[in-house]
């Protein structure tokens, strides 16, 4: 084996890159479905480990904004495709890997990354902090909603890819901007998103589109017969809706589809309303599993990115192994309309942290307050932690409906 060497890719490595990743996640459709990715990948944006001339690791980014609290807009590096290909791990491919990455994202003026790790004690090594949760939900069909449940009563109906594809680029950009964890979408990243191709698809059904006047379900169906009959499951890629009343409509449609067992969305918020809405909740299958891992590259930008729900004015002491330009003491000041600076200081820590615990505080998914009782945040002056906790607070958990 020779000596291990790390770069920025060029457009015409696209190809081997996706072979790299087929290869580390033992899966050769990935690689076939490279295709449907050229609209909104670039290879130029993707980073390589190689081995002499044999590139062996590989990590991508997709250029997006993120919904942060505020809500408000911020710059995101939607990190994907990283992976190092078998036989050349233990190597510190991966390190390599993130240290060129995030030199290059830093080089670009990108303030925050966030990412889906495939095994959750991966990444805090590299500063990423589990910043959302997502609940897998299995809700029986015909579930009852309680009589205060408000229900949109214009009709919900079915319609072909295309009609529903141009409904929805209209309504998701006002929705997700109002939504923290939400990304961003370009018309190559919707096409990806509902794509039909046998690999993508599974042992589920094509696509289909329920669309009401305020919002959009995408969902495949699953066919399952049983002795006692038809058990189907329908499975909720996403369900987009303006209000909490086209919200309710959109499920009670889902809930009373004939031949269905139950609605499946294993991507759901861990507060998604459709939880209070029911007048027998236990009877939802429920599972909590981590979301996004998001990354603080350039702190005192990302900071500024966001609004914050009680004034403040704090010192964070902050370490960093990968990003030494963040490492060091921060004053963070928000005034009462949530507005914020970031600036260094050389006044004492009044709360001491990693750089991956900021991160997981940054959406509102984990207060500091949780993490200071982990001992992953250190508190030095009496009453700094109860009043950065309480500014970081949002009134909703953060949530990505979207994988990348």
């Amino acid at each position: 084996m020779g000596e291990l060497s790390a770069r920025g890719l060029r457009a015409d490595e696209y190809d081997d890159f996706f072979g790299v990743f087929s290869a580390a996640f033992l899966d050769d459709s990935l690689a076939a479905s490279s295709e449907a990715y050229e609209d909104v990948f670039r290879a130029e944006f993707a980073h390589g480990v190689f081995d002499g001339d044999e590139m062996i690791g590989a990590a991508g980014r997709l250029e997006q904004e993120i919904t942060v609290p505020g809500p408000a807009q911020c710059p995101l590096a939607a990190i994907t495709a990283v992976g190092v290909k078998p036989g050349h791990r233990r190597r510190g491919v991966l390190t390599s890997l993130m240290r060129e990455q995030l030199g290059a994202l830093h080089d670009d003026g990108m303030p925050v990354a966030a990412l889906y790790a495939s095994e959750a004690g991966i990444y805090g090594r590299f500063g990423y902090g589990l910043a959302s949760f997502e609940s897998h939900l299995a809700v029986p069909r015909g579930a009852a909603f309680l009589s205060t449940v408000e229900v949109d009563g214009r009709r919900v109906r079915e319609v072909g890819r295309e009609q529903a594809l141009e409904f929805a680029r209209s309504l998701y950009p006002a929705v997700a901007a109002a939504n923290p964890g939400w990304l961003s979408r370009s018309d190559g990243s919707w096409e990806a998103r509902v794509l039909d191709s046998p690999n993508a698809r599974g042992d589920v059904s094509a696509p289909r589109f329920a669309v009401h006047p305020d919002g959009y379900a995408i969902y495949r169906p699953k066919r399952e017969w049983t002795s006692r009959g038809p058990a189907y499951q329908l499975h909720v890629a996403e369900l987009v809706a303006a209000t909490p009343q086209a919200y309710a409509a959109l499920w009670r449609y889902l809930l009373d589809i004939d031949l269905v067992a139950e609605v499946v969305w294993r991507k759901a918020a861990i507060d998604e309303p459709v939880l209070g809405m029911l007048v027998n909740p236990r009877a939802v299958d429920r599972e909590v599993l981590d979301g996004l891992w998001v990354r603080l590259v350039d702190l005192d930008r990302a900071l500024m990115a966001r609004r914050y729900a009680a004034p403040v004015d704090v010192v964070f002491d902050v370490t960093d192994r990968f990003c030494p330009w963040n490492e060091g003491r921060w004053r963070l000041r928000a005034d009462g309309a949530g507005s914020a600076t970031a600036t260094r200081t050389e006044n004492a820590g009044e709360i001491s942290l990693d750089v991956a615990a900021l991160a997981a505080a940054y959406l509102g998914g984990t207060t500091l307050a949780a993490l200071a009782r982990t001992g992953r945040v250190v508190e030095r002056e009496p009453g700094a932690l109860l009043a950065a906790s309480r500014a970081f607070a949002t009134d909703f958990a953060p949530h990505c409906q979207e994988g990348f």
